[in-house]
């Protein structure tokens, strides 16, 4: 047998599952955006407010620090006896809440986590001149900085709050449920910290999903509903003092 023939035989004979296993290994490995849509559902009776969601978002996306920016925060409201209502969020939450000035008026008190409430209809988008700020194909609201000119028009946009100008890169920042993570199949830093489940994160195109588990079975809420934005962030057990 010639040196052709010996080749030509030996690439007939090589196994063709392991060829099929490569590709199907590959196939898997590819992320494909349109398959899934991403939300985040927030127990507010579970949350103690202790800021390792905080801390764990900055030191996962390398948010600055002073002047304190932050992609997610915790704010503590103090409901007091007078019917007024005290919201402070020290530092974001980050190194935990000091007693509340006026604790002997206080009737009751609780946390709410915020952050970018990746909308459906984002009002950032709308207004951004050169589509830096867009959503992509699986739900989640992005801003491209090679873009971004700094215009600060999706900061004034956000019903939420939850844009900042970078002090650095002067480009606008906020959360993206940790995108770098999620297309990798892993939680948001600040899920993956929480010690009390709080925060529930979730593919709402799974029906077994654990954030379409929780909103079938709990009453489910969003920030300033009346601005028809379609947020994907649902709150549980939200108090109706809270904006």
């Amino acid at each position: 047998m010639d040196r052709r023939s010996f080749i030509k035989n030996l690439l007939i004979l090589l196994p063709l599952s392991k060829g099929m296993i490569f590709a199907q290994v590959k196939e898997k490995a590819e992320y494909d955006p349109k398959k899934h849509c991403y939300g985040m559902g927030i127990q507010v009776d579970r949350c103690i407010g202790c800021g390792r969601c905080v801390d764990a978002c900055k030191k996962e996306n390398g948010v600055p620090g002073e002047p304190f920016f932050f992609r997610t925060w915790v704010e503590r409201y103090s409901v007091l006896g007078d019917k007024k209502v005290d919201v402070d969020s020290p530092n974001g939450g980050t190194d935990g809440f000091p007693p509340p000035a006026r604790e002997k008026d206080i009737v009751r008190t609780f946390f709410v986590p915020k952050l970018c409430n990746q909308c459906d209809n984002p009002p950032c988008v709308q207004v951004c001149p050169v589509g830096a700020t867009f959503k992509s194909r699986d739900g989640v609201v992005l801003v491209d900085e090679k873009y971004c000119i700094g215009c600060r028009y999706c900061i004034q946009a956000c019903p939420y709050g939850a844009r900042f100008l970078h002090p650095l890169k002067k480009t606008a920042e906020k959360c993206t449920f940790c995108y770098h993570r999620i297309v990798r199949g892993l939680k948001p830093a600040c899920v993956e910290v929480c010690p009390t489940e709080a925060r529930i994160f979730g593919d709402m195109r799974l029906k077994a999903s654990p954030l379409m588990r929780l909103m079938r079975t709990s009453r489910i809420q969003v920030l300033k509903p009346y601005l028809n934005t379609d947020p994907k962030v649902y709150y549980v057990g939200l108090d109706g003092e809270v904006r």
